[in-house]
This record gives structure tokens, C-alpha cells and sequence, in this order.
């Protein structure tokens, strides 16, 4: 394997060092395991659960036996073309063909890999190119189109390596011609290549790709008129097979018109309006690219007008917008991640998982991938090679090292305090994207009823020896003044998002390195109450029967119910120690001690989780020690972020005052910063954190 890598990416590739050595080795065998479980996945479905398509198309009654017309059960989505290329399988033993098929699909993903590697426009740095193979390999394993594919059984890999190797790997006019026409012969919309062979002066190439496809598909004509009369015509070049167009699998133009209740001729005519203009000004764009040396991306932003304008274009045929995570976006290296990023994620993860399930984001979450492949096709201002900032953008201002306080405190050098303000866009995403993670994860923290209310019991006897069992009196108490039920019960379900969020947005705005560094502590200290969720499932007081709670919020739960330990559909009910809406609300109150200007506000700011503590323990949903334990995450929150980026408050290295960051609003240096000095120094030890 390293043999192959280095005969693609030449003397580029020399082992810049030991570091990068060992990094390259952890990929490979990130790419090894990811191979080995997808085949195990695969193979260890039974028969009829896996590679479904193949063996609808090649079974012992697969479509391919049929003597009628292949497309006359309405299972078969492929081209006349590849239903004749496909038809020597029918003769395979079923098991042998599971196996060579996903071995052969896996190899194809690794030559992909490799040639999608050789084709990063240069200049490339040697770490780049060391690093790009199994990292290119690695994204296409868990991406969604290839995990789709290997799960169906499809072909839709084959066309794009096809293209790929007819782009960078094979030399002359006539070869990449035909290996774009065969492309195109399996999956029409790849034809659009030989239209970007033209407007790249390469005219033979071309020529060639068209010659190609038409012969091929003479040739499944003339041995299969039957079944070609069926695609080409009468269900309009496969338009009409396969799901329902108007799916969210189907993710094109065409698809999301559907979606949005367009039917008829006035859809037909708008999507042929808008799939032109997409055809016209990605195919601009991609040319622009091939002449400025970045034909990977030339390549990306072609497949992803393929993607758009193809009445359908299912998860599996969207591999092309993976490739546009090549191009580059944004003349700040703060901005730099951000277009790979949201490829990358938007390839990975389901849509349920990037944005929340709100009405007016629906839209976009419904459609995901048909928005990146727009975006890549139309829209994002990928930056060309002679621009100055392609090598070296504008670098993001950090703050001077911190010094540990304590010599045994391990300050992490490679975590370096930000001071500018994060991309909005890169922020909102991954901060759903890891709740999202979170909840799954929480989720998941299952454990049976009789574990969690055994874990009840010694809480509450812990609580008694402690003289701190207050639950019950707070609980029926609160029960008994309408007035106070109401507001804990309204102020349980409420606050616990909204103040969090609200205090991140404000310190986004006005106190952007404040923001990174408060972010940080929530974020390890909702990681490390996940530990707690799995290693202490508990029962909370209105689920422990025989203490006679009222749960005032969720109304009266049936105990003797055999069930009711099984956690519900939305949430983990046993994910009770610690107690994150403690945790949070102590989290906001900390923050605001901290940085609100005015005493008032300070003192404000700490009700919030005084108003939480009362709220949980009163309605039944925690035990007083639920929020010790919420307490003790948020205080190693805190910790774990002194520990990597160093104390909160930074002050100027020339006699600012002690509140004084050196910096204005937005984070950037105020005038009269020494240039190439660093903006802001490390506060004397002796101050408090």
C-alpha cells in the first residue's frame, strides 16, 4: 500500500518525520478498521437485509432473470447499459457475490482515495501530501454515499472513479473520452463531463466521451430494446424509477420542488428553468477552476451540478460533493475549516443531527445535501490560486502562553487562547452537532429500573445520614401553593436552554475570547456528566415508587407498570447524576459573576441557580445530591479549561489594568499594539483566575 501511495504522489510524499509517520500509521489503521467493520456489517446482515439492490437485480429471482422487460417490477434503477453489464452476475453463487462485491467496492473507495490524493492542486505541502491518501480513504469510508452504496449494492462509486481516472490518472484524448462515455453510459448525468472536456479546450476528449456513450448505449439497445424503450422513453431517462421522487432521498432540484407541493407542468417548466441556470453557471465555475490548476475541484463542483439538475439523484450518487471538500474558502485562517467542515459533516451525519427540528429550518434539513451541492455548484467563492491569501492566510491573533501556576499543572502548549471572534456559522454547526452527539449518547446511557432505583435507595439513604433529605417537604410543599407549583414547574422547562444559549450569544458579540474560553468549560463539563449517566443510572424521587412524590411537571407516571423502567422515546429518565439543569444553571451564574460589569447584574445572575436548584428539587426531578454532582462537573468544566488554555483574564503587556484584555469588542488588537508583538500577555501569576 505504501508502495502504490508513493508511485501516485512521487517524491511530493518523502517522510517529512517521525510525527507525521506515526500519524500516517494511526490513519491506515483507522482505514483498516473501517474496512473490516464495514465489511462485517454488510456480510453479517441475512439474506434479504443486505445488499439489497444487488440481489433484487441478480437473486435466484432477481430482476436480471426476468425474460420481460427489466424495469417491469419497478426494482430495477439502473441504465439499459449497466443492466448488460450486470447480467454475467446472475450466474454467481450468492455468497461468493456478497463477498467479492463488497471486497471489490472496498478496494474501489481505496482507489479513489488515492487518485482523489494525486489530484489536490499544487503547491502541496509535504505533510499534505504524506497525510492525503488515508485521510481521503478515511472520509469516503463514513461517508454517507459510500456507507449507502456498500449497504445497497450499487454501482454509483464505479462513475466516479471512472471520471477521476480519465482526469488525472490515464494520458492522451481518446482513453479519457471512453471512460467518461462508459461513465455516462451507467449514470447519464456524468455526461455533463465531456461538456467540462469541451470548455477545457480538450474538444478530442470530448468528442471521444459523447462517441462513447452513445455507442454504449446503441449497444444495450440493440440487445435490450425493450428495456431501453422503458428507461429512455417512457419513464424519461429513469426519472420515474426507484422511490418516490418526491423523497428525501431524492435529493435534486426536482425532489425539492416536489417536496415543496410544486406538481405538474408549472413544476416540470420551473425545474427545467432553474436546472439550466445551474448547468450554465457551475459549468462556468468549473472551467474557471480547470484553468486556474485546481481541477479536483473543477471535477466536485461538475458532479454537483450532475447532482442538482438529475430529476433524481438518491444519497448513494452523491459522492461528488464530498470532493468539493478540496476547495478553499475565506481569506482568514479562522474561516479556513469552515467549507470542509460543513461538507464533511453534511456527507456524514443525517440531517436530524445538523440542524433542530424547527419549522423554518426544515427546509434546509431536509435538504442537506442538495444545498451543499448548490452551494459547491453555484455560490461558495472558492479561491483561486493567485490570490495570496491560498498559502497563507490571515493568521488568527492569539494570546501570549500562560506559565503554569503550579508546576504540577500541565498548561497544554498546543491549546493556544484565540482572541478573535470564532466563525458563526462553523460554531452554530458544531455546537449542534455535538449536543446532538450528546443526546444520543445520553440516550443511549440505558440501564434497567431496578439498577436505577436501587441507586435511588442509597441516595436517599445518604441524604437522611446527612440530614439533607429534603425532597419530600420541598416537593409537597410547593404541591400545596398553586401559585409557586406553576412558576417551578414553568421555570423547570423553560430556562434551562434559553439562559445558557442567551449568555453565549452575548458573550459571542461583545467578549469573544471570554466566549471561547466559557464555551469550553460547558462543553467539558457536559462530556463529563455523561460518565455519570452511564457509570450511575438513577432513579429520581418522582420515579421511585413507594416515597409518595408528586411529579408536578410530567403529570402522574404509573409506577406498577412492568414497563415503565424502558426509557421513553425522547429521553433518558435515569440520566439523573449529576444534574445537568443544576449544572448549567450554576454554569450561567459563574459566568456572570464573572463578567457582568454591574452588581446588580451579579446578583441577578446568581438566582438563576438558586431558582434551578429549588425548581428540581421541588417538582420531583432531583435529589439534593443530583445537584452536587451537577456542581462537581461544572467546577472540573472550569478546571479542565485552566488547565489547557490558562487563566480567563489576559491583560496588556504594557501596564493595562488588571480588566483590561488588550483587545476591542471584536477581539482584534486595539492601535498602537507593537507590530509582530504579541496582542496580549499572560496576567501575573499572583492574580485570581
Amino acid at each position: 500500500m505504501t508502495d502504490v501511495e508513493r508511485s501516485v504522489r512521487g517524491d511530493v510524499a518523502a517522510d517529512p518525520g517521525a510525527r507525521a509517520a506515526a500519524v500516517r500509521a494511526v490513519l491506515w489503521l483507522l482505514v483498516g478498521v473501517l474496512a473490516v467493520r464495514q465489511m462485517a456489517v454488510v456480510l453479517r446482515r441475512p439474506p434479504g437485509e443486505r445488499l439489497i439492490d444487488l440481489e433484487t437485480w441478480t437473486g435466484a429471482t432477481g430482476v436480471l432473470h426476468i425474460a420481460g422487460s427489466l424495469y417491469d417490477p419497478g426494482r430495477f434503477t439502473g441504465t439499459p447499459f449497466a443492466g448488460l453489464v450486470l447480467k454475467p452476475l446472475t450466474v454467481s453463487a450468492q455468497q461468493a457475490l456478497g463477498v467479492v462485491w463488497t471486497f471489490g467496492s472496498l478496494l474501489l473507495v481505496v482507489l479513489l482515495g488515492f487518485v482523489a490524493a494525486r489530484a489536490l492542486p499544487a503547491p502541496v505541502s509535504r505533510r499534505t501530501a504524506f497525510l492525503a491518501a488515508p485521510v481521503a480513504i478515511t472520509l469516503l469510508m463514513v461517508s454517507l454515499p459510500v456507507r449507502n452504496t456498500l449497504h445497497l449494492g450499487q454501482t454509483s462509486i464505479l462513475p466516479v472513479l471512472l471520471v477521476l481516472l480519465a482526469c488525472f490518472a490515464v494520458r492522451g484524448e481518446r482513453l479519457p473520452g471512453v471512460l467518461t462515455g462508459v461513465a455516462a453510459a451507467l449514470q447519464p448525468a456524468v455526461l455533463l463531463f465531456a461538456a467540462l472536456l469541451w470548455l477545457t479546450g480538450r474538444r478530442r476528449a470530448a468528442v471521444s466521451g459523447g462517441a462513447t456513450f452513445v455507442v454504449c448505449t446503441a449497444l444495450a439497445w440493440a440487445m435490450m430494446p425493450r428495456d431501453s424503450w422503458a428507461y429512455w422513453v417512457h419513464h424519461l431517462a429513469g426519472a420515474g424509477l426507484g422511490e418516490r421522487p418526491d423523497s428525501l432521498a431524492n435529493q435534486s432540484l426536482h425532489g425539492a420542488l416536489l417536496r415543496f407541493g410544486l406538481q405538474g407542468p408549472f413544476e416540470i417548466a420551473l425545474f427545467l428553468v432553474l436546472a439550466a441556470a445551474v448547468v450554465v453557471l457551475g459549468l462556468r465555475r468549473a472551467a474557471r477552476y480547470a484553468r486556474d490548476g485546481q481541477l479536483l475541484l473543477a471535477v466536485a463542483v461538475t458532479g454537483c451540478v450532475a447532482v442538482a439538475v438529475s430529476p433524481t439523484a438518491w444519497q448513494h450518487q452523491l459522492l461528488w460533493v464530498l470532493l468539493a471538500v478540496v476547495g478553499r474558502v475565506g481569506t482568514k485562517a479562522s474561516d479556513r475549516l469552515v467549507w470542509p467542515a460543513v461538507v464533511v459533516l453534511v456527507l456524514t451525519l443525517p440531517g436530524k443531527m445538523l440542524l433542530p427540528n424547527v419549522g423554518v429550518v426544515l427546509p434546509v434539513r431536509d435538504n442537506a445535501l442538495l444545498v451543499a451541492a448548490l452551494g459547491a455548484a453555484c455560490a461558495v467563492p472558492f479561491l483561486s490560486r493567485t490570490s495570496p491569501h491560498w498559502q497563507k492566510p490571515i493568521p488568527t491573533d492569539y494570546a501570549k502562553p500562560v506559565p503554569a501556576r503550579f508546576a504540577w499543572v500541565p498548561l497544554l502548549p498546543f491549546w493556544r487562547r484565540a482572541l478573535s471572534r470564532p466563525n458563526l456559522l462553523l460554531e452554530l454547526l458544531l455546537i449542534r452537532v455535538v449536543y446532538s452527539a450528546y443526546a444520543k449518547v445520553r440516550l443511549a446511557a440505558t440501564a434497567g429500573r431496578s439498577a436505577a432505583e436501587e441507586h435511588g435507595r442509597q441516595i436517599h439513604s445518604a441524604e437522611q445520614w446527612l440530614h439533607i433529605d429534603i425532597e419530600h417537604w420541598a416537593n409537597h410543599t410547593v404541591v400545596g401553593i398553586p401559585w409557586l407549583r406553576d412558576f417551578f414547574d414553568y421555570y423547570y422547562s423553560t430556562f434551562h436552554f434559553i439562559v445558557p444559549l442567551a449568555i453565549l450569544g452575548v458573550l459571542y458579540v461583545r467578549r469573544p475570547s471570554d466566549y471561547r474560553w466559557a464555551r469550553s468549560t460547558i462543553g467539558f463539563a457536559t462530556v463529563l456528566a455523561l460518565f455519570g449517566f452511564w457509570l450511575y443510572p438513577l432513579a429520581p424521587p418522582r420515579l421511585m415508587p413507594g416515597l409518595g412524590f408528586i411529579d408536578t411537571v410530567h403529570g402522574v407516571q404509573d409506577l406498577d407498570s412492568p414497563d415503565f423502567g424502558a426509557l421513553t422515546a425522547v429521553t433518558n429518565q435515569y440520566a439523573a447524576m449529576p444534574s445537568l439543569h443544576f449544572g448549567w444553571s450554576l454554569w450561567c451564574g459563574l459566568v456572570i459573576l464573572l463578567l457582568a460589569p454591574r452588581l446588580w447584574m451579579k446578583v441577578l445572575g446568581l438566582l438563576h441557580p438558586l431558582f434551578t436548584v429549588s425548581a428540581i428539587v421541588a417538582t420531583g426531578n432531583h435529589w439534593v445530591l443530583d445537584a452536587v454532582g451537577g456542581a462537581a462537573v461544572v467546577a472540573a468544566g472550569f478546571g479542565l479549561t485552566y488547565v489547557l488554555a490558562g487563566p480567563r483574564r489576559l491583560q496588556a503587556g504594557t501596564g493595562a489594568g488588571p480588566r483590561d484584555s488588550g483587545v476591542d469588542a471584536s477581539g482584534v488588537p486595539r492601535p498602537g499594539d507593537a507590530p509582530g508583538e504579541p496582542a496580549v500577555a499572560a496576567e501575573p501569576a499572583g492574580t485570581k483566575a
